[in-house]
This record gives structure tokens, C-alpha cells and sequence, in this order.
């Protein structure tokens, strides 16, 4: 009776489930969610029905991999975390990151290490978790970092192993585990030391190298705006000619046809229509049945009377369409004809051009672009005063969401501030329109499986993007070489596969270090860095789960420190300074750090902020204008908004007051004026003398730093 009394009152512990109890009770099911749930007893939990996000895999915790002795102790364990949550004087404790319930893919993984535990309890004779004192844990701890593992990672690990303790202590039948000595004693003592090969405290996500994301951008951008209508033209063709091979009647007048389009192949030795299926040759004889109106029967029977596969095999020939090429590449139709076995793979990497398109020229997370909807981005209404509006993205956010109680919500919310679309962006999202029904997933797992049609549920997963995105280059790097646009090929990036979650970076980083930005970043981000700065409304920063200026602010960051390291090293190597802001910017860079690693933990985004905040003393490079900007918002000419922490690079203004040159920048001008006149010789007279004019402007201000520059000694 006490015990019952207890659980009533007690809303954190559950009842003691049976075989039959379902894996996820249904008060933590959302409506609509229809995956399948697995009771108790079963070897393996789907955790899909606690999956509301389309661009997430869908995870299963397997309890075939768990010791028998250990086995129902440990399940009970994750049947409690999965569906009670912690108390709120613990959470209390643990400061505002922690959450009452977990996301499904935080409860996958920590199961698998409460898996890794109990196999190693049981190898070393401990068979019931009231057993696993504190000793247990300490040996079990340092037998653990013997395997590679990050300083961060093992942080998470050490929280993951205390929730066993935690979650037991909240069941209805508690097994007994120790409290692990590190959440009394403080982890510092128990994770592994912080050294070079500790590589998770740094931030693994490079930036793509400048040489891979322009032909890349180029590269999509063209398949979107200049090869859609095609591609689309020649798979709905392809979809037609597809139904009527399936569909067709054995009649004489296919027959005929039929044979009035091969009989003829075959006399004159000619390659006959095939397709390739695992690495051989066959006949394409669904094309044939639906560009000649015979049954797929007849096109058999024709087969076998004339060893149609076997030549085929021999002489394999393409299958071209009836639909008219309209794109163009210098000029030329960048196809004789659409092939009919080419249809899908163009589908395929349309739909991959376009994800490019938007995660790049958006600044989105990855499952952000997957949770976009056919309709996310409507034409904007005309202004009454005639202003021209922007197009504007309305979606879902899943970073950081939680409900009123602080637990995790897999479906994410509709995000406050809508993203701005640029027009590549928009054309993008109205190619992907085109490919799906409407008020489906842009990136559905159904519609963009083009010969499978598997019916998979949500949107494209991020892996099989991942894997697109490789494919899609691997074609353009063929298509150019066959075009004759080496130029334009697609280096291998420095730091591997491109990755999704590389993209927002890159963004940031391209917006930080090259004032003019790259190829279509200037059009979309040339002014938006004030509004960045700024955290106007409009921008992304008035929200605390915002968008991209966190990101922004670590690579500005980044970026003005690599700056100050660079004038010290060329200062101590003898060179110059001038400017009006040149004694300035020396203390700036004497008091600046070097940044050996790119440590951009959690925390790194507010520090970045701060540091950029140093009104005055942060040093921005400008190569476009051969100058460092000492950037103080009272001398900028460059008219920054109130509050901005960055100068427009874009406008930067000959005598401003921030301005400092070195000897290496004047070099850069004389050989910049050179490359002017030399280019003045192919132009027109008149053209030619403006270019010789702006050739001499370099001249006399790098002249003007000859005769002012001082030593970094003179100027103490």
C-alpha cells in the first residue's frame, strides 16, 4: 500500500511495464505519427514514433546486443528514460542545457553505451548492476578511454553512463547501480587529458576551399536556371514512354513498327537502343515499346527470333527522345538529344543542384532545407507604394526547440523570421516545386526516388544527400571534360567529401574573409552584413535560436585574429606600417591572440561576439582595397549602421580614418597597377587611358606609403 501511495504521488516513476507495454506510451506520440511501435518484450525499440522531423533518420535501439544477465535490468532502464522524465530539483542543478526527455537519436546512442557497459560488466563476472559499485566504475572508466576518444566526447559519455544511474533510480524496480563517482567527485579527474590528439574540442567542419564551392555554385546554378526545363521535359517523357511500354496492346500495327525500327538496325549493322543493368548491356526494350506502340510481348518474341540482347551486348546504341534541347553552354545546345535511360540520373542531380542552391545561398542547417514544403517560399504581393518585395522562405527550425517543460521536440516549430530568397534560390525552390506534389517535402524520399519508387517515409536523409552531392560531382566533372570545360571542373576539396553541414560554414566563412564575397554572395550577403551586426529585427540575429550570425561572429572572429597575427609577423620582418590608424592598429594586434586551433565550442560564439564588440582595436583585412581596416564606427567612411562591429568592406573609402598599409600591401599596388596597363594594350583608346589612370592611382598610394610608413619602434 505505501509503495502504491508512492507512485501515485509520485509523477516521475512509472509503473512496472509488462511484455505487452508499448516501447513509447502514446501521450508522447504526436498526432499524425503513424510508425510502427514495438512492445517490451521485443528485441528491438523502433524509435520512429518519437520522430516528427522528415530530414532525421529514423533509429531503432537492438537488445540483442545487450548481455542476457543484464538484459532486463538495463531495458527497464531505457523504457524509463524513454518515457518518464527527470525530476525538476535535478534539472535544477544542471543548468540550462539539460532536458527532462531526449531526443530519439540521443536515446539510441546513450542505450548503446549502457550496451558497452553491460557487456563489459559481464565479461568481467558482474551479472546484476547493483553490483557496479564505485569501483567498477572507476575501472571501467579508464578501461574506456583506452580507445580513442576526444576530451568532448568523453564529457557526453561520462553524462550518458550518469543517466543509467539517474533513470534507474526513477524506475518502479531500481536494479541499484552506484552513483558514478564523477557526478560527486566532478568529471575533470575521470576524462582523458586534453592534448594534440584530443581533435574533438576543435571544430571538424572546414570550410570548402574557394576553388571547389565557386565551379560547384556555377555548377548548380546553371543545372537550375539553364538545363531545368529539359531535364523535366525529358523525364516526364521518359514517364510517358515508360506507361505506354507497360500499357500497349499486341497488335499487327505494332508489330510493324516495331520491326520497321529494328529490321533495318540490324542489316546495317547499327548499334540497337540497350541499357545497362548491373555492369551489362541489354536491350532497352521498354523504350522500344513505347516509341513504336508494340507490347512489351512482342518486343520479346523479336528478341529471342533475332538475338536482339546478345547484339546489343555487341552494339550498344542510345535511346533518344523526342523532346526538344532549349539549354544551352557557350552558345550550343548542351545536348543532341535527351537519352532515355539518362532521364533519372539528370532528375537525380537536378534535385541535388538544387539542394546546393539553397543550403548554400540560405545560410540553413541541413534539416532545415530538408523540412521545406512545396509553398514555403509564395511569390510576395506588390507593395501599395510600388516597392519591390522580397521573396521570403516561411519553414520549420529544429535546433534547440523545446516545449514549456524544456523537453525535446523532434517536430521543430515554424521559425519566427522567415528566410530571405534570393532569386537563384527561388528559382531553385520552384525547380523543386515541379518534381513534387504540392505541399509535399521538396526533398521527399518518395518523389525524388526515381526508378525505386519505394515509397520511403519523410524527406531525404542526410547521408544519402551527402552520397548525392558526391555523385553530382563526379557528373559535372564528366560533363565538363565532354563540354570542354576543364576550367570549370571541380577540384577534390583539401579536407574530403563535402558534407551538408559544410555549407552554412562556408557561407560564414566567404562572408568574413572576402569582402566582395563569392559568386553569388555578393548579390545576397554584399549589405546584409550590417543588419548581422546590427541584430535588427529583420535579421537573424533577433532570436536567440536565430540563424547564421553566431556562425558569423566566430569566423569574423577568426578572421580579424588571423589579420593581427599577420601584421605582427610582418612587422617583426622588418616591413613598414601607414595610415592614420597605423599606432592603433599595432597595439590592436599586440593585444590580440593567435588562434593555433579553431576552438569554436558553444560558448566561442558569445566570446566571438565580445571580441568583435572591441570598438577600435579589431583588425579587418581588405585585399580588394590593399588596406587593413582598423575598424572604430565614429572615423568609418564607409557609413556602418549603429551598432555594427564590422566595416562595409565593399565601401571602403580612401581617406577614412581606420585605414593601415604595409610595404607588402604597396607591393601588391605596383603589381596590380602593372597588370592594368598590361591589360589597358587590348582595349579601345579612351577605355584604355581610364585603365591607365586607375594603373597610376595604385602607384602614388603605394608612393604615398613609401613617404609616410614608419617602423613599428618610430611609432611607439
Amino acid at each position: 500500500m505505501t509503495r502504491a501511495l508512492g507512485l501515485q504521488d509520485d509523477p516521475c516513476t512509472l509503473p512496472m511495464p509488462s511484455g505487452d507495454t508499448l516501447v513509447v506510451l502514446p501521450q508522447w506520440i504526436r498526432p499524425g505519427n503513424s510508425h510502427h511501435n514495438a512492445r517490451f518484450r521485443d528485441a528491438l525499440w523502433p524509435l520512429a514514433p518519437l520522430i516528427d522531423n522528415p530530414g532525421v533518420d529514423l533509429t531503432t535501439i537492438n537488445w540483442e546486443k545487450c548481455p542476457r544477465d543484464l538484459h532486463g535490468q538495463v531495458k527497464l532502464a531505457a523504457w524509463t528514460m524513454i518515457n518518464g522524465r527527470l525530476r525538476s530539483t535535478y534539472l535544477q542543478t544542471r543548468g540550462a542545457r539539460a532536458r527532462s526527455r531526449r531526443s530519439a537519436g540521443v536515446l539510441q546512442v546513450t542505450c548503446r553505451e549502457w550496451m558497452r557497459l553491460a557487456r563489459w560488466l559481464h565479461a568481467h563476472g558482474i551479472t546484476d548492476l547493483a553490483e557496479c559499485d564505485t569501483d567498477a566504475w572507476r575501472r571501467y572508466i579508464a578501461q574506456r578511454w583506452t580507445e580513442r576518444c576526444s576530451r568532448t566526447e568523453a564529457e557526453k559519455v561520462l553524462g550518458r553512463l550518469t543517466d543509467l544511474w539517474l533513470f534507474d533510480q526513477l524506475s518502479v524496480r531500481p536494479a541499484g547501480i552506484d552513483r558514478p563517482p564523477w557526478d560527486t567527485e566532478g568529471a575533470d579527474d575521470f576524462l582523458p587529458p586534453a592534448d594534440a590528439a584530443s581533435a574533438g574540442t576543435e571544430n571538424s567542419t572546414e570550410p570548402l576551399d574557394p576553388q571547389v564551392i565557386g565551379p560547384l555554385l556555377v555548377w548548380a546554378i546553371r543545372m537550375v536556371e539553364d538545363f531545368a526545363d529539359d531535364i523535366l521535359a525529358g523525364w516526364a517523357e521518359r514517364c510517358r514512354l515508360r506507361s505506354l511500354a507497360t500499357t500497349n496492346r499486341t497488335t499487327l500495327s505494332g508489330r510493324v513498327e516495331l520491326e520497321a525500327v529494328v529490321l533495318p538496325l540490324l542489316r546495317g549493322g547499327a548499334q540497337l537502343p540497350a541499357m545497362v543493368r548491373q555492369g551489362t548491356y541489354k536491350l532497352a526494350r521498354a523504350y522500344l515499346a513505347g516509341t513504336t506502340g508494340a507490347s512489351l510481348a512482342q518486343v520479346d518474341q523479336l528478341n529471342v527470333r533475332h538475338g536482339l540482347t546478345s547484339l546489343a551486348a555487341q552494339r550498344p546504341g542510345p535511346c533518344p527522345m523526342q523532346v526538344p534541347v532549349t539549354g544551352r553552354i557557350k552558345g550550343s545546345p548542351w545536348r543532341e538529344c535527351l537519352d532515355y535511360h539518362e532521364a533519372a540520373e539528370l532528375m537525380r542531380h537536378l534535385g541535388t543542384a538544387a539542394l546546393l542552391t539553397c543550403l548554400y545561398l540560405t545560410g540553413m542547417r541541413p534539416q532545415e532545407v530538408a523540412a521545406l514544403r512545396s509553398g514555403c517560399c509564395p511569390d510576395p504581393q506588390p507593395a501599395s507604394d510600388g516597392t519591390v518585395q522580397r521573396h521570403l522562405i516561411r519553414s520549420r527550425h529544429f535546433k534547440s526547440v523545446t516545449d514549456d517543460d524544456g523537453n525535446h521536440v523532434s517536430a521543430g516549430e515554424q521559425r519566427a523570421v522567415p528566410w530571405v530568397a534570393i532569386t537563384p534560390v527561388v528559382r531553385a525552390i520552384r525547380t523543386l516545386e515541379r518534381m513534387v506534389p504540392h505541399g509535399e517535402l521538396l526533398f521527399s524520399a518518395t518523389h525524388h526516388d526515381f526508378l525505386g519508387r519505394r515509397g520511403r517515409p519523410g524527406a531525404l536523409k542526410k547521408h544519402a544527400l551527402n552520397l548525392r552531392i558526391e555523385d553530382f560531382i563526379r557528373w559535372v566533372n564528366r560533363e565538363a571534360q565532354v563540354q570542354g570545360l576543364s576550367d570549370q571542373s571541380i577540384p577534390q576539396d583539401p579536407h574530403g567529401a563535402l558534407g551538408m553541414s559544410r555549407f552554412r560554414r562556408t557561407l560564414a566563412w566567404h562572408i568574413a574573409r572576402q569582402s566582395g564575397g563569392l559568386v553569388a554572395l555578393a548579390i545576397q550577403y554584399g549589405h546584409l552584413r550590417t543588419i548581422l551586426d546590427a541584430r535588427t529585427s529583420s535579421g537573424y540575429g533577433s532570436r536567440s535560436r536565430g540563424g547564421i550570425h553566431s556562425v558569423l561572429d566566430i569566423e569574423t572572429a577568426l578572421a580579424a585574429a588571423d589579420t593581427a597575427a599577420r601584421l605582427r609577423d610582418r612587422v617583426a620582418a622588418g616591413e613598414k606600417v601607414s595610415g592614420p590608424a597605423a599606432r592603433r592598429a599595432l597595439t590592436a594586434a599586440a593585444m590580440t591572440p593567435r588562434f593555433e586551433g579553431r576552438i569554436v565550442p558553444t560558448t566561442f560564439a558569445k566570446k566571438a561576439a565580445r571580441f568583435l564588440a572591441r570598438d577600435g582595436i579589431v583588425l579587418y583585412d581588405n585585399p580588394d582595397a590593399f588596406l587593413i581596416c582598423a575598424f572604430k564606427r565614429d572615423n568609418a567612411l564607409c557609413e556602418p549602421d549603429p551598432g555594427a562591429t564590422a566595416p562595409r568592406q565593399y565601401a571602403c573609402q580612401q581617406g577614412c580614418g581606420n585605414t593601415v598599409r604595409t610595404d607588402a600591401h604597396a607591393q601588391q599596388m605596383r603589381e596590380k597597377a602593372d597588370k592594368i596597363d598590361l591589360k589597358a594594350t587590348f582595349f579601345p583608346e579612351k577605355l584604355a587611358n581610364r585603365l591607365h589612370r586607375n594603373a597610376d592611382n595604385f602607384r602614388k598610394m603605394a608612393d604615398a606609403h613609401d613617404a609616410t610608413a614608419q617602423t613599428a619602434e618610430a611609432l611607439k
